[in-house]
């Protein structure tokens, strides 16, 4: 028997599951907590957010909160492991690709928008010291931490809920970014493998178990909207500062945490072709979807689990 909650935050899902439902209360205050506090250090659609404050300073040295110095680490860490496939500095490049508003607010369709292949800034123009919490951008560059900063209040909220519980098992899913902390079900925590993270468990879609760590997925499917007929979507190519253009609709990783998870599941999409031995190299068990719906598995995703054995939990 286990305990769920399911609640809204950050533009997406929330579901916190823990393996004693006693504990059920006091891990969702916990979950709460640090979803808070994550949005108003990193939202970028916040306008009284830390971050929203940082590029409005670009050009300046700003000292940071610990947690948004976490936040922008945690960014530039993708950026190195993925050598720049994940990029912060993708600020501008997504507004003007129109995601400038909370996704629910984003008109599913509008006017034609001029687009023009341009190079993102590049993440090593950002000064960070990370002992110090002093951050730098240059003058006409925003910093968009997307890709990473879900992925680490999954992180950071699952540390927190099991804290609070005190033993146990806790999986917290943040619009399909899952991490999961302490003592696994005997079974492994059973997730289904979707594009989209508020899809209904069906038969038919497959279902793996983890025990530790973190999932996630990144989709060029979900996110997405139309201007003047043309489609668009969240996931930008540093390359053109344009919505990446992949051989990949889906990918989904499995890590060691959710951050470094996302930022593997956001460069496969931006990697393209590449993302396969890109995966292997690094022993990140991946599941790749492409446009046409073939499924590619690699450096051992976990064999599917029988569907009449899952649990309510959504990739």
């Amino acid at each position: 028997m286990l305990g769920i909650a399911d609640d809204r935050a950050l533009g997406g899902s929330v579901r916190v599951i823990v393996t004693r439902p006693a504990d059920l209360v006091r891990a969702k205050a916990a979950v709460d907590e640090v979803l808070r506090a994550i949005d108003i250090a990193a939202s970028r659609f916040r306008e009284d957010s830390e971050l929203t404050r940082l590029n409005g300073m670009a050009g300046q040295e700003v000292l940071v909160s610990p947690l948004l110095a976490q936040a922008v680490a945690a960014a530039l860490r993708g950026a190195r492991l993925s050598g720049g496939a994940v990029d912060p500095t993708i600020g501008s490049a997504v507004k003007l690709a129109g995601y400038d508003a909370d996704f629910d607010s984003v008109p599913v369709d509008g006017a034609e928008l001029k687009l023009t292949a341009t190079t993102v800034p590049g993440w090593q123009s950002v000064q960070f010291g990370e002992a110090s919490r002093m951050v730098r951008i240059p003058t006409g560059v925003e910093l968009d931490l997307g890709a990473t900063a879900k992925a680490l209040a999954s992180d950071l909220a699952a540390a927190a809920a099991i804290k609070v519980c005190g033993g146990g098992g806790v999986l917290v899913s943040l619009g399909g970014d899952i991490a999961v902390a302490g003592e696994a079900p005997a079974e492994g925590w059973l997730i289904q493998t979707s594009e989209d993270s508020s899809a209904a468990i069906a038969e038919g879609e497959e279902t793996i178990s983890v025990r530790t760590g973190g999932i996630a997925t990144s989709s060029t499917t979900v996110r997405r909207w139309t201007r003047g007929g043309a489609v668009l979507h969240h996931i930008i190519d540093p390359a053109t500062g344009l919505p990446v253009d992949s051989c990949w609709r889906t990918a989904s990783v499995i890590a060691a945490t959710c951050v470094d998870a996302n930022i593997a599941s956001t460069a496969a999409i931006v990697m393209g072709g590449k993302a396969e031995s890109w995966l292997a190299a690094n022993r990140l068990p991946g599941r790749l979807v492409d446009r046409d719906g073939h499924v590619q598995r690699v450096a051992g995703w976990p064999p599917p689990v029988a569907n009449s054995d899952r649990v309510p939990n959504t990739l």
